[in-house]
């Protein structure tokens, strides 16, 4: 079945009912039998994968299997016979003695350096309170010791940031020495595409005569991704880029091998450091000047979910501006896509996301992973995006934003608007994310994770995986992604090889004879949900529509009461894709969310999951039905951990709700006079997610919560930057980062409590929940009747702003066995977050305008709904 083409934009203005007459005038397996046969004999047939690739470790033998061909291999290595010589790449030369020299002279002599340091000394002397009494000499010996100061600083922090391409002996020892541990470690190869290497070369080469670079941006999963594109541009001959590394690498051995083989450090975070940010402005300008290729991570951090995370812009917005400014005439973006059958650090990862603080990076635990000594994780696939011009993206973005009629502004007038400037910006971040997502390829242990893990049984036998496997792949080539290529091997073979390389993640029933045959179950569905995650953007919308459906389905009845106005169903689907806007990086359509939803709404029908009525309403198709809604609990079972993670989150804000404690203590510290009257409870951002977690757990542990994973940092971190976008949260952040941020309900999303346990039992609103409790089976063991359920000292109203928008995500949750989705739920989940509260220690009631001025720290930002209040 090809890919449909998007709705044409006239169309999509058009009144729903024209939509779905045109939808309908294009027949599909719903409406045609012999389509949906020929659907059926795809997925049973042999997945067609992507063009053969090339795999790099091939030449790497292991001496105990072929001691004569690993010293013959060595030998030529050592010789330096054909690319491992590294004579003849493409791109700015690199690897010379004095190369560390000329190039930290070049940054020390940029004009942006030199003025910066002008100023901050300008500044610092000027500020001095012997300024005024000192004599001119004075004061320009003054500024002159300053500026050396300054000068000397700069020095020292370019010295330790500068990458040292000096000696080329390093480079091919280093080359050989990681290509033996990979082929060791990643078994199946380093594989490439040879028409994407191809097409690069051909970039690098029309690159290197302009003198222009090629950025490459990759997605960022794993540590080795620092020396897979190093070793990949060593083996097919392109100049060696420069890595921005976090200086959380720089430990011994490891940190200065890295930085002789390319990595600038960086610090992680460095506020208000005007000379830094100048000093990294600099060596930008100078790498980007003088045509060396340049490597940074688009995401920032590697990725703990196995999805790609929203863009950082920090490294990217320096080469944005060296562009826009002109000094520099261009360069080349080259997204890149790096997926692994099994992550290394996969275990660590569960542990941070459960509340574990990150363990600094150490030679020990380098060489210690116990992944690294099983030897058997697969192969890692990295492919390339075709590469495009920085600046004829930045003239095409500035074309787009300029309204019609209005002379499109020049490079120079755009760099001075701020607001362009901005949507430029992210939109070339995001840019990058979705050529990522579309190089991408998806893995076998990705496809076996998204296939335990959307079953709604307990396990699947080995036929059955593999039929679901085949489908999957059928689905994937339908949303335009592409699968690894298996080369020769049977869909078969690739899943037994992909439960080997899972292992114990995977866990099979019937080895013993004692079932008729074996059964695979997710045995930790936790790491399996990181596997899972490396498909999720091929699908999200699909899953977004079929969710906003399962909220009218899952109200039972016959097929006819569980038909979805096509109104309705498009309101769900636009309220949680808002929702969930920042937790996924997806293709969207010109014509945005509404031309997903007709494109999603085209898909399912196609595969025979919905059928369109008269009436202009969507149900689920016989033949999905007959199929006990395989296919729709699938789409369903990928989106449900994130609808659970986003209702959990919001039911957390609850343990802000101040308690008689904080208002007794705000009166004893605060003059009533100065009372604003809008105050509320502020607590430490951390602190609040780690109590948080440990409410999640609990929440867990007793039913209330489907998913574990919906628990993890990551998930909850998303949420709150949603809800504080909406203006549910007020955040305040320090500019310089040296006050810990702090959060806050915003006043009028603040519960109440009820004064007494009488006023509680007479007030209508508890009587409704109590009552809906009841109907849905509710007992007195569940809490409702017991009036220290609520909390053992307060009780909050279950009513209210934040309160409905509880109620408004949990529609969309899983109904499980052990729970229903009534406000019951709530309720039990309300009397231990308010418990969970008071965990916080750090309690104190302010108004938004006191928590922005804090006597330690005057530069502060205070976020306030989708705008930035600075004060």
């Amino acid at each position: 079945m090809p890919r449909r083409n998007p709705l044409d934009l006239d169309l999509l203005g058009r009144d729903d009912a024209v939509i779905l007459d045109h939808i309908r005038d294009h027949s599909g397996p719903a409406d045609d039998p012999d389509a949906a046969s020929s659907s059926a004999a795809i997925s049973s047939a042999a997945v067609e994968t992507e063009s053969p690739t090339r795999n790099l470790t091939s030449d790497f033998t292991h001496f105990r299997e072929q001691p004569v061909t690993f010293l013959r291999d060595l030998g030529k290595h050592i010789a330096g016979t054909t690319y491992r010589s590294y004579d003849n790449y493409v791109g700015r030369k690199i690897f010379y003695h004095g190369f560390t020299a000329e190039m930290k002279d070049a940054v020390l002599r940029n004009s942006l350096l030199r003025e910066r340091i002008e100023t901050l000394a300008d500044r610092s002397v000027k500020d001095s309170p012997l300024w005024e009494k000192a004599t001119p000499e004075q004061r320009l010996k003054r500024r002159a010791q300053v500026v050396s100061w300054l000068e000397e600083v700069t020095a020292t922090l370019a010295q330790k940031m500068i990458c040292k391409f000096e000696h080329k002996r390093i480079v091919r020892v280093a080359y050989y020495i990681v290509m033996q541990i990979l082929a060791r470690s990643y078994n199946q190869g380093l594989h490439v595409n040879a028409e994407e290497i191809a097409n690069l070369k051909k970039t690098a080469a029309m690159a290197a005569e302009k003198g222009q670079s090629l950025i490459f941006l990759p997605c960022h999963r794993s540590h080795i991704d620092y020396v897979c594109m190093q070793a990949i541009c060593f083996r097919v001959g392109i100049s060696l880029p420069t890595i921005v590394a976090g200086d959380n690498l720089n430990f011994a051995v490891i940190g200065p091998a890295l930085n002789n083989l390319g990595a600038m450090w960086m610090r992680r975070s460095f506020g208000d450091d005007q000379l830094y940010s100048a000093l990294i402005q600099a060596y930008v300008d100078t790498l980007l000047s003088g045509g060396f290729n340049f490597e940074c991570f688009i995401e920032g951090g590697r990725s703990r979910l196995g999805k790609l995370l929203p863009p950082k812009f920090g490294i990217l917005k320096f080469i944005f501006d060296t562009v826009l400014s002109g000094r520099t005439e261009d360069c080349w973006i080259v997204p890149v896509s790096t997926q692994y059958d099994r992550v290394i650090e996969t275990e660590s990862y569960i542990s941070e996301l459960l509340g574990r603080q990150k363990q600094k990076e150490n030679l020990r635990d380098f060489f210690s992973a116990r992944e690294i000594l099983s030897l058997k994780l697969g192969r890692v696939d990295v492919r390339f995006h075709e590469p495009w011009s920085l600046r004829g993206y930045i003239n095409s973005q500035i074309e787009r934003y300029t309204p019609s009629g209005t002379p499109v502004p020049s490079f120079t007038e755009a760099a001075g608007n701020e607001q362009l400037r901005t949507r430029v910006l992210r939109s070339l971040g995001y840019e990058v994310l979705s050529n990522i997502n579309k190089a991408s390829v998806v893995m076998p242990t990705a496809l076996i994770g998204t296939v335990l893990l959307t079953l709604r049984g307990r396990g699947v036998g080995h036929s059955e995986l593999i039929r679901r496997i085949e489908w999957l792949c059928v689905r994937i080539r339908e949303r335009g992604g592409r699968v690894a290529d298996f080369g020769t091997l049977t869909t078969e073979q690739v899943v037994d090889r992909g439960l080997e390389v899972l292992g114990p993640l995977i866990g099979i029933s019937g080895k013993d004879g004692k079932l008729l045959e074996p059964t695979y179950y997710a045995a930790d569905r936790f790491q399996l949900s990181f596997y899972r995650n490396m498909a999720m953007h091929l699908f999200v919308s699909d899953a977004i529509v079929a969710v906003a459906m399962y909220t009218k389905i899952k109200q039972g009845g016959g097929p006819a009461m569980q038909r979805v106005p096509i109104k309705y169903l498009f309101e769900q689907t636009q309220w949680l894709s808002h929702l969930l806007a920042g937790e996924f990086v997806y293709i969207q359509q010109p014509g945005g969310i509404k031309a997903n939803f007709w494109e999603s709404i085209q898909v399912l029908r196609d595969q025979a999951v919905i059928s369109l009525t008269e009436d202009g309403s969507v149900e689920l198709s016989l033949e999905e039905r007959a199929r006990g809604r395989e296919f729709f609990d699938f789409y369903c079972f990928l989106l449900w951990p994130f609808c659970d993670g986003y209702w959990f989150a919001a039911a957390a804000l609850f343990m802000l709700t101040p308690v008689a404690a904080d208002i007794a203590s705000s009166q004893q510290t605060n003059d009533s006079n100065n009372s604003s009257g809008a105050e509320t409870l502020w607590v430490e951002v951390n602190e609040f997610l780690e109590v948080a977690q440990l409410l999640g757990k609990t929440v867990y542990a007793q039913g209330d919560l489907s998913y574990f994973e919906a628990v993890n940092k990551e998930v909850l971190r998303s949420a709150f930057n949603e809800f504080e976008a909406e203006g549910i949260l007020v955040v305040r952040r320090s500019k310089s980062g040296r006050t810990p941020a702090i959060m806050s309900l915003s006043p009028e999303w603040v519960p109440t409590r009820y004064s007494s346990p009488a006023d509680l039992h007479h007030d209508a609103g508890y009587a409704a929940v109590a009552a809906a409790a009841a109907a849905a089976g509710g007992s007195p063991a569940g809490g409702l009747h017991d009036p220290g359920a609520f909390s053992r000292s307060s009780r909050i109203k279950p009513e209210g702003r934040l309160w409905d928008y509880v109620e408004r995500i949990s529609v969309f949750r899983r109904e499980g066995k052990n729970r229903r989705d009534s406000p019951s739920v709530s309720v039990r989940v309300l009397a231990l977050a308010d418990d969970a509260g008071r965990r916080l220690k750090q309690r104190r009631l302010l108004s938004v305008e006191e928590a922005s001025r804090p006597a330690t720290d005057a530069l502060v930002k205070v976020s306030r709904g989708r705008r930035d209040v600075r004060l």
